[in-house]
């Protein structure tokens, strides 16, 4: 009893087809891992997360409103402010006031915002604790 193994002339033939088994097997194996894996790392930890609200903001007569126009000037009401350190002194006035008034940055969307960056510097080293700014509310 004999077995033929290979070709009459003796020589093996060459597969060339790839056997892409194992490679399916694989990456079944790992979506499935991944599957299970990413639920359990997203919410292991319990927060309770804030709820946004919309504030509606009251404007009052002691409030400090500051501009900031596109191309980076600086407005206190509507008075143009010459450099930095005129808005530092005159911030400290403001924050001399008992009780110390808010101050509301209004800041120009297409503005640098180095120039928002140094006013809230002066309120801030003026000692002002109450800073808000001023934004457009989203349509529906």
């Amino acid at each position: 009893m004999g077995m033929n193994v290979g070709t009459d002339s003796g020589e093996d033939e060459v597969l060339s087809a790839i056997n892409t088994t194992p490679l399916v097997d694989v990456m079944l194996v790992l979506l499935i891992i991944f599957l299970i894996t990413i639920p359990v790392v997203t919410t292991s930890i319990k927060v309770d997360l804030p709820k946004e609200t919309n504030v509606v903001r009251e404007t009052k007569p002691e409030n400090v409103i500051i501009s900031v126009n596109g191309a980076g000037g600086i407005f206190l009401y509507d008075t143009p402010i010459k450099n930095s350190r005129d808005l530092l002194d005159r911030m400290k006035v403001f924050a001399a006031k008992k009780p110390q008034p808010e101050v509301q940055i209004r800041g120009d969307a297409k503005s640098n915002f180095e120039s928002v960056g140094r006013v809230m510097y002066a309120v801030q080293r003026a000692g002002i604790v109450k800073v808000g700014f001023i934004t457009e509310p989203t349509g529906p």
